[in-house]
This record gives structure tokens, sequence and C-alpha cells, in this order.
């Protein structure tokens, strides 16, 4: 009885193990570690933790691109429509420094890219919410290497699980939203299939920068089921992966 319950429990742990998504838990910003927006944890603590990054239902991925969800996350279907503001955000973040997000666990099968946006608060970034207006632009992205390997999967098992950005170095001052994000390929073969993991982090970042881009993508809006990237066989594609969305800038 005992060897049959013990290999009951193994092959459930080995099914939530491949069938086990992610999110980012904690983010190192300013020079200050911060706790993620936990969606096991949080909603039953008493009282409720305060956070940088916006609320997300949940380690499952939004797979329907004209959703609000595709901005910070969110389960529409599941009456969870999009997200909303955290009562915190990051001090201190210098342009140029960098920005470290941890991921939880995060399964071998779902290859694919990473990717990065920031956009500015025009007023109080604890009470903001962008929309659906075009105020996103790409900070940094890392796809599929010349040897095959992915920024989701080799990458992350790397750096044990840690993604490192750095914010662009004449970023002008003020709050912003980080919108960070792994695409997970594995069954994006056909649209819909492909599957998104956002997460939204709060900054302020600080300094005398003046830079600032001119160009700005929407959330949902930026890609579409025809973006370049959104469908792509990674069990038959040996070519090279266009990364969606636009170019990044870099200050």
């Amino acid at each position: 009885m005992v060897g049959r319950f013990a290999a009951a429990l193994a092959i459930f742990a080995s099914a939530v193990s491949v069938h086990a998504h992610g999110y980012v838990d904690w983010v190192y910003a300013g020079g200050v570690n911060y706790t993620g927006y936990l969606p096991y944890q949080d909603p039953y603590t008493t009282p409720t933790p305060q956070r940088i990054i916006r609320k997300i239902p949940g380690n499952g991925p939004v797979e329907d691109l004209t959703l609000i969800d595709m901005q910070c996350n969110g389960w529409s279907s599941g009456g969870v429509v999009g997200s909303a503001p955290a009562p915190l955000y990051a001090t201190n973040v210098a342009p140029g420094s960098t920005v470290q997000l941890h991921w939880t666990a995060w399964p071998d099968s779902h290859k694919g890219p990473v990717i990065t946006y920031m956009a500015r608060a025009p007023s109080d970034i604890t009470t903001w919410s962008p929309g659906t207006s075009a105020v996103w632009f790409k900070v940094a992205q890392a796809g599929k290497a010349s040897d095959g390997t992915w920024a989701a999967t080799d990458g992350l098992y790397a750096t044990n699980s840690v993604y490192s950005f750095k914010i662009p170095s004449t970023l002008k001052a003020g709050q912003y939203i980080i919108r960070h994000e792994i695409i997970a390929l594995h069954s994006a073969y056909a649209y819909p299939g492909a599957q998104w993991y956002p997460s939204c982090i709060q900054i302020q970042v600080t300094g005398s920068g003046t830079g600032y881009p001119s160009s700005f993508v929407s959330f949902p809006g930026a890609y579409t089921a025809s973006t370049p990237g959104v469908v792509y066989d990674v069990y038959t594609n040996t070519s090279a992966y266009p990364i969606p969305g636009p170019a990044v800038w870099s200050g």
C-alpha cells in the first residue's frame, strides 16, 4: 500500500512539474529586493501584503491577443478582467542600472522569448492604468540563439531563473511600469496557440536624463495573429526566430 501511495505521489508530482507555469516572484531594483505579488498566498494573507508588482490571478497564460489581460495579466474568461495598479513602487532606480526579475520554476517544454517593455505614467502610478493607449516601448528582448537555445528555458536555467536587463541609460526621470513577459511557443504552430505570461512592475526612475522614445505600442494591440513570431513551430522550424513587437529602444 505504501509503495502504491509513493508511486502515485511521484506520478502526481511529475505531472505538476510538467504542466506548471510561472510568474515573477521577486524583483531587484534600485539596490533593493522586492517580493512580487504571490497569487497563491497574498489574497489569503491578513493584512494584505503591499507589492510593487500588479496582481495576477495565478500562473496561467493569456492566449487571446485582443484581451486587456495581455497588458499586465488577467483571466477575463474567469471574471478577472486585466489587472490593477499596485500600492507601491520601487524607488531610486537609476538610468543605466540593472533590474533583475526572478521567475518561479519554468518548464523546459515552454521554449520562447523573454521581452520587456516600459511605459511612463502621466500621473500617480499607484492609480494609473494605461488602458488601450499606445504608451509602451520595448527596452530588452532575448529569443533564440544561433545555437538553438532559448531565452525562456536555457537562458533562465543558466542564471538560476533570473532575467536581467538595463534601464535605458538616458531615460528621463518619472514613474514607469515595466511590462515583462515570456511567450511560450510549445503550441504556437497555429493561432491561438502561443501563451503569454506578462507581469507589470512599478518603479521610479531618477536622474537628469532627457531621453524618451518617439514610437509606442499598445496592449492589447502590439501583437496580432499575423505578427511574425506569434505563430512558430519550435519542433520543426530550425530558422531564426523573429521576436514579436517593435525594435528595442536603448536610450
